[in-house]
């Protein structure tokens, strides 16, 4: 690829057209993750903070955020979501919870940004949902992993 799709041939911004693109079966799988101090992460693999069950709650937020995304990011197609998975991860040595999504649509554009919002809004949720007790959380290595389907076929980051 060696050009910005968003742009037209004078550099005005633009909704890419798919309406002559085949509708395929497409999936990408993003992640990112989340370090906290250990006393908060005790809290959350616990599941004892007050407001309850954090990675439930951030599990639907993810979720939820993926099937808006183009009301987030202004080019992007709404999508119909075949499906959207979010799994978490425990890391009690670096004091981390890793958040993996997999989303899928069969038509005619990717599901890219659908993966990486999700992940992007989860990790917000897991932020909010603790910052009363530490406020230092830093979110990282947020990422597209791999994705598939679509003319460029399959991808998957080295």
């Amino acid at each position: 690829m060696n050009k910005l799709t968003h742009f037209d041939a004078s550099g005005q911004a633009h909704m890419v057209n798919v309406g002559d693109k085949p509708h395929t079966h497409r999936i990408a799988i993003a992640t990112g993750q989340i370090t906290m101090l250990p006393e908060t992460f005790k809290m959350v693999e616990g599941g004892t903070p007050k407001k309850g069950d954090v990675l439930g709650i951030a599990r639907i937020a993810g979720i939820q955020a993926s099937k808006k995304t183009s009301d987030l990011i202004p080019l992007c197609h709404p999508l119909a979501l075949t499906h959207v998975s979010l799994e978490f991860a425990l890391d009690p040595k670096t004091n981390s919870i890793h958040c993996q999504v997999r989303a899928e649509t069969t038509g005619p554009t990717g599901v890219e940004m659908e993966a990486l919002t999700a992940v992007q809004v989860a990790l917000l949720t897991i932020y909010d949902m603790c910052k009363a007790v530490d406020r230092g959380m830093v979110m990282g290595d947020i990422k597209l992993l791999e994705k598939s389907g679509g003319k460029s076929g399959e991808w998957k980051a080295r």
